[in-house]
């Protein structure tokens, strides 16, 4: 392997992790589809994903703001509360990532299910 070579393959990796990096996880992906779906408020993403712990929650709320995938709005009603939203960013994790993901994923079920040397 030429060092042009080895240069191109390390960024490739490197551009994959960072990817992983952003989405990865058990709860990044269901977060951002939650709230890409209408959920709007802490509690109601917190209910559209079983198992999620608040702690867990806020964390990866924070994290995906941080890298701009959603948006933290302040409503200065009474009482005061916070809303999130999808970046238009964000779409474009949904369209070149998650939406290619879905149909291998699918795919390769399918693959599986029918395949007779593996069993489930």
């Amino acid at each position: 392997m030429t060092n042009k070579e080895k240069k191109q393959f390390d960024e490739k990796i490197k551009s994959a992790l960072d990817t992983m990096y952003v989405i990865g996880g058990k709860w990044k992906l269901p977060i951002i589809l939650s709230i890409f779906s209408g959920n709007k408020r802490f509690n109601d993403i917190t209910n559209s994903i079983p198992k999620i712990t608040n702690r867990v929650l806020s964390k990866e709320l924070k994290h995906l703001e941080e890298n701009l995938l959603i948006k933290r709005t302040i409503v200065e009603n009474y009482p005061v509360r916070i809303e999130y939203a999808v970046t238009d960013y964000a779409f474009t994790i949904v369209r070149e990532v998650v939406k290619p993901m879905e149909n291998w994923g699918k795919k390769h079920r399918d693959k599986i299910k029918n395949n007779p040397e593996v069993t489930v």
